[in-house]
């Protein structure tokens, strides 16, 4: 026999307007009742309906193609399953997260995706993942951590192989004075890349590379300034954090009367298809976004249905992706 809101509710002892609320996750449910009506659902087998619910995506990089390209595969890999994915861009851990967030929790969203937003961040505010653990709204990270330590499911690329990588390819190439131009401190797979970097050239025996370490944001912007810093640390080759910081410092470069790769090497982090087709082609440290998008849509899938994912980070290896950008230093 199919169980129904009118056997939870006699079993818990409670209205069936009381288990309609705590199965559409609403508010004005005292605690105490709601674990009642849970516990009432686990035992009788009661299962929420999934077709139609919303899985939020949260991101604040959605001009960035790598993010835009794992989220529309989330979105792929979770349609066929009746589940719709909205994308949230925002400021990570800033109100508007949290505003997009509540919104969506009032409305019934089934799960919530971090996509390197607020969960990248070191000391974020962790009221918005207190309140999906009180509305027992699952939630998944991707590429970060979440500040308050609690276990939840998290899927990353490894940056600090992916440091590793670029940092072997070019000095296998012959630099020795390396650069690299990071994403700003506080920022989890900014630290991770440049604790992988300083690692990666000190098991090379050179030990001054932090001084070659510059923080800067995630854009063409950033990159081109970091790399101006670079060149005047007399920067033979520049390891990027991403494939736009490595479109600006090439342009940096070029501003400054130098080629690439002929004067100075440059590689990028994220590798986008775009990267094929930059002039010259971008050698590049590869994510595996189709990898972490498909891990994330069994994730998800699992988790509104009830089913137990193992908690913890599990890292994903990149890939480096040789292209033109990146030769042996200049002779003199």
């Amino acid at each position: 026999m199919k169980v129904g809101i009118t056997e939870v509710a006699a079993r818990a002892g409670v209205s069936e307007a009381t288990v309609s609320r705590v199965i559409n996750r609403r508010q004005g449910v005292a605690k105490k009742t709601r674990d009642a009506v849970e516990e009432a659902m686990a035992e009788l087998g009661y299962e929420r309906p999934r077709p139609g619910q919303l899985i939020a995506v949260v991101t604040e990089h959605v001009s960035n193609p790598f993010f835009a390209d794992v989220a529309e595969r989330i979105e792929s890999a979770l349609a066929p399953h009746g589940l719709k994915t909205v994308l949230c861009p925002a400021f990570p851990g800033g109100v508007q997260e949290r505003e997009f967030i509540a919104e969506l929790v009032d409305r019934g969203v089934a799960a919530v995706v971090f996509l390197s937003a607020s969960n990248t961040l070191v000391g974020a505010d962790t009221s918005t993942y207190g309140m999906l653990r009180d509305r027992r709204i699952p939630y998944i990270g991707v590429n970060g951590p979440f500040a308050d330590g609690h276990p939840v499911p998290v899927y990353s690329t490894d940056d600090r192989l992916a440091a590793e990588l670029a940092v072997d390819h070019l000095h296998r190439l012959g630099h020795r004075t390396i650069g690299m131009a990071s994403g700003p401190a506080g920022n989890h797979p900014a630290d991770r890349r440049v604790e992988g970097f300083l690692t990666a050239m000190r098991r090379r025996g050179i030990e001054d590379a932090e001084r070659r370490v510059i923080r800067q944001s995630y854009t063409v912007e950033g990159g081109q300034a970091a790399a101006a810093t670079l060149l005047g640390l007399g920067a033979t080759a520049i390891v990027a954090a991403s494939d736009l910081m490595a479109l600006g410092a090439i342009r940096g470069i070029r501003r400054h009367g130098r080629t690439v790769p002929d004067d100075v090497s440059v590689i990028g982090y994220d590798g986008t298809t775009i990267t094929e087709f930059t002039d010259p082609p971008l050698t590049t440290v590869r994510q595996p976004a189709d990898r972490l998008a498909l891990e994330v849509g069994r994730s998800v899938l699992a988790l509104v249905t009830a089913r137990d994912v193992p908690l913890g980070e599990l890292l994903f290896d990149p890939e480096l992706v040789i292209r033109a950008t990146t030769a042996p230093p200049p002779t003199t």
